[in-house]
């Protein structure tokens, strides 16, 4: 079943196992952890990421990216973290973008003087500040758009055609966008991660991570994936495939309820700034028009200096002040305390992370009613 198939479709139906003993209408689930090596075309080990399950739901994420092929992690470090040390070795340096996950910031600033790997962060996302960043031994360009928590856009064609210029592998951070909202291969992107956590599990009961690329590049990851260890339980790869199912109408729903609620919150006279790339007025509007197919549903925002951000939170009824993002249930939380809470204050204002910046994750609730929730939270602390 090729990308040509809509993604509804590709959700339900690629990399199905069939039941061909009961006929049941979804994959059956192996579990087992040890397989024959005798007589058998492939030798399956859950560390080598060939056990049915795990090569079932691989399918379906290239699809989905449109890659060649892909493989299922234990989370979205995991993958983040085996791709790029997948592509680096002392002596080598990889290009960031300025605005990223916290975790990722962290893996390079803690953990890549231990192993001689050099890195940089560039300005900004712009294609001519990563190019500014570029020496003689780099061999990774790493991008995240939309960027967390800022939903700031980065120019994948630019970057692509960046990185391909200079010899260079181009990797992306598509958790914010997922799937349904924006293909990065198609712009020019080499290697495509995903925390699996998020759009794809999205029921806040899963931790996955997945990377697509072409079968070249990911045969050069699993030769590093096998020695890290950092393969999915075959339970936990069966829940994810069941919960991918519907993620081309949960993240649509996700869409129209975050493009509402920026609106809202972009004339409500106690709220100082609002980040969604679906407003007019967002810096990034028109490249977001142009790489994506919808604009998530994720935004933040800050209230005005009067309005104390915990204290907000304290007083919603229903949007839940909870860690990580995505489920069907909408979510909020303060940045400088959770995903960037590893950075030092100084990093995080240079990234514009102020303390009372808050991640919205929209959920698929009635608009009606998150509309009411944050309406009600914001007259109880003003």
């Amino acid at each position: 079943m090729s990308k040509s198939k809509g993604i509804n479709t590709i959700c339900t139906h690629v990399g199905e196992l069939e039941d061909k003993e009961f006929k049941g209408a979804v994959s059956p689930l192996y579990m087992s952890t040890s397989y024959a090596f005798e007589d058998v075309e492939t030798k399956r080990y859950p560390r080598y990421f060939n056990t049915p399950n795990q090569v079932a739901l691989a399918k379906k994420m290239a699809a989905l990216e449109h890659g060649e092929a892909s493989l299922i992690f234990g989370s979205g470090m995991a993958a983040v973290s085996t791709s790029l040390m997948a592509f680096l070795k002392s002596g080598d340096h990889v290009v960031f973008q300025d605005s990223l996950y916290g975790g990722t910031s962290n893996l390079a600033t803690e953990e890549f003087d231990k192993f001689g790997i050099e890195y940089s962060f560039a300005k900004d996302a712009k294609a001519n500040s990563l190019k500014a960043e570029i020496k003689k031994n780099t061999k990774v360009i790493y991008i995240e758009t939309p960027s967390n928590p800022l939903l700031r856009i980065t120019d994948m064609e630019a970057v692509g055609k960046l990185a391909k210029e200079h010899g260079l592998v181009s990797m992306i951070d598509n958790t914010f966008a997922s799937p349904v909202n924006q293909n990065p291969i198609d712009f020019g992107i080499d290697v495509v991660i995903h925390s699996a956590t998020k759009y794809m599990g999205g029921h806040s009961d899963i931790l996955a991570g997945t990377v697509i690329s072409s079968e070249e590049n990911i045969e050069r990851i699993f030769q590093m994936a096998k020695n890290f260890g950092g393969s999915l339980s075959d339970y936990t790869v069966w829940l994810l495939e069941r919960s991918i199912k519907t993620m081309g109408i949960r993240v649509k729903a996700q869409n129209e309820n975050a493009m509402k609620l920026a609106e809202f919150l972009n004339s409500h006279g106690s709220v100082l700034n609002v980040f969604y790339p679906g407003l007019k007025d967002h810096p990034d509007h028109e490249l977001a028009k142009k790489q994506m197919k919808g604009f998530g549903g994720m935004l933040s925002f800050e209230l005005n200096e009067n309005i104390n951000a915990s204290k907000f939170m304290k007083s919603l009824n229903l949007i839940k002040p909870s860690m990580s993002l995505a489920g069907v249930e909408s979510t909020i939380l303060l940045p400088s305390q959770t995903s960037h809470g590893l950075l030092s204050e100084e990093d995080r204002l240079k990234q514009g992370i102020k303390d009372n910046l808050m991640r919205f994750s929209v959920g698929i609730e009635e608009i009606e009613d998150l509309i009411e929730d944050l309406s009600q939270a914001i007259e109880k602390t003003k």
